[in-house]
């Protein structure tokens, strides 16, 4: 586990780092969530490649904050297919 971020005070999980590096590189998932766990942040669920956008936002709790890498497939105006990563700050109203 990496020391705490200086910023945050909070430490990130080597699992976060190592699942982010295998979707961006080996496109294993579709997305990631991450939670804050005991002062660090940890893997909450890894979507398999398979899963839509849809699957992703139910996964996302309602009243509890998230972290979350998203891969949006996408074709182009000129018919080329494309993949973005978005990183997703999830806050609900009701969150604490």
């Amino acid at each position: 586990m990496d020391e705490a971020n200086a910023a945050s005070g909070m430490a990130v999980h080597d699992d976060c780092k190592l699942k982010f590096l295998e979707l961006k590189a080996k496109r294993n998932y579709r997305f990631i969530t991450f939670k804050i766990q005991d002062q660090q942040v940890v893997i909450d669920k890894l979507g398999q490649p398979e899963e839509s956008y849809e699957d992703f936002t139910s996964s996302l709790p309602e009243n509890e904050c998230r972290y979350a890498v998203y891969d949006f497939d996408f074709t182009t105006d000129e018919d080329c297919q494309k993949s973005k990563i978005f990183f997703i700050a999830w806050a609900p109203d009701a969150s604490k």
